[in-house]
């Protein structure tokens, strides 16, 4: 039986490649849903010697079952958000606990302690609807912040303007992480000269605004803000992990975590890095979910494990992954 403790104490490729194949083996096993799309495969844990034999679930069965490897009692129900009458995702958590020390460590080995920032969280979409794993997460760093200041805003631009301001100019060390088109709209209405401030964005215009590139958006937020680099933070409903980029828009995993791309013609046909591909993703976090999970983005990963997003599919479904209607 896989724990969380043999997750979150992978060091090295090796033991990450020994725990994921073990998860595989036990999503396999545990997994209905899983289970039918490798059996559609002629997929078996016999057959998977490494990282990528490993078959990966469309994401879009998220929106369609209940993907579970448990039969425990489901703590949370994480939502993706979606256009009124789209069907949304649904990530059933069991253990909740395992979502937390998830991202709590990911953050310290990506950013040190969180009690030395102050969190300002400017997500008015994700405020705004229920089950978003992203307001639980960042709730949670707020609360472990243990700093008076830290909170969540939602219109008021102004008041998030002086207490980016004051605290800047105290010294404090301040993240600053908001939805792309909340932070172009803050940049818009006030301008800054941060020094002690970091700015992350969460990406995605969530329809509010028309999208622009990762260059092109990072630019202005700069620009607008006074820093230097914009950081970022890849996560999604169906994901209990993140990865993070300090700059530029690459992206480096947490030890239990790796990417890798799949032939946008081949979906089942993983590729060699530095190829341009759909993103594969192992959240070993998963473990209680599904852990494997092909998801709709276009990305480029390099031979150290860190990759950048450069698209999306469109809105078919993943070429090559249509085997099954349950």
């Amino acid at each position: 039986m896989i724990n969380a403790k043999d997750i979150f104490s992978i060091q090295n490729q090796t033991e990450f490649e020994n725990v994921a194949l073990a998860v595989f083996k036990f999503q396999f096993e545990n997994n209905a849903i899983y289970r039918s799309f490798c059996d559609l495969l002629y997929i078996h844990p016999s057959d998977v010697k490494h990282i990528a034999d490993i078959p990966f679930l469309p994401i879009s069965f998220f929106k369609t079952h209940e993907i579970l490897s448990t039969s425990e009692e489901i703590q949370e129900t994480f939502t993706s958000s979606g256009t009124t009458g789209s069907v949304t995702s649904k990530h059933q958590v069991t253990n909740i606990s395992i979502y937390e020390e998830s991202f709590l460590k990911g953050f310290k080995h990506f950013y040190g302690n969180i009690e030395e920032y102050t969190i300002l969280a400017l997500l008015p979409n994700y405020l705004e609807r229920e089950g978003s794993s992203l307001v639980y997460m960042v709730n949670d760093l707020i609360e472990k912040s243990n700093k008076p200041e830290s909170g969540f805003y939602l219109n008021n631009l102004s008041a998030l303007k002086s207490k980016l301001e004051t605290l800047d100019k105290q010294g404090e060390k301040v993240l600053l992480i908001g939805v792309s088109f909340a932070l172009l709209n803050l940049v818009e209405s006030h301008s800054f000269a941060l020094k002690n401030t970091i700015i992350m964005e969460t990406g995605g215009m969530k329809g509010r605004r028309k999208e622009l590139i990762r260059e092109e958006l990072h630019d202005i937020l700069k620009q607008g803000f006074g820093v230097q680099n914009i950081h970022s933070e890849y996560g999604m409903t169906e994901l209990l992990s993140q990865a993070y980029s300090i700059g530029n828009g690459v992206f480096k995993c947490p030890n239990w975590m790796r990417v890798l791309t799949r032939d946008t013609e081949d979906a089942l046909s993983i590729q060699a890095p530095g190829k341009t591909g759909g993103l594969n993703v192992i959240d070993l976090a998963n473990i209680n979910s599904c852990s494997f999970i092909a998801t709709q983005d276009l990305a480029k990963v390099s031979n150290n494990g860190s990759f950048e997003i450069l698209g999306r599919f469109d809105n078919s479904d993943i070429r090559g992954c249509n085997l099954m209607v349950l």
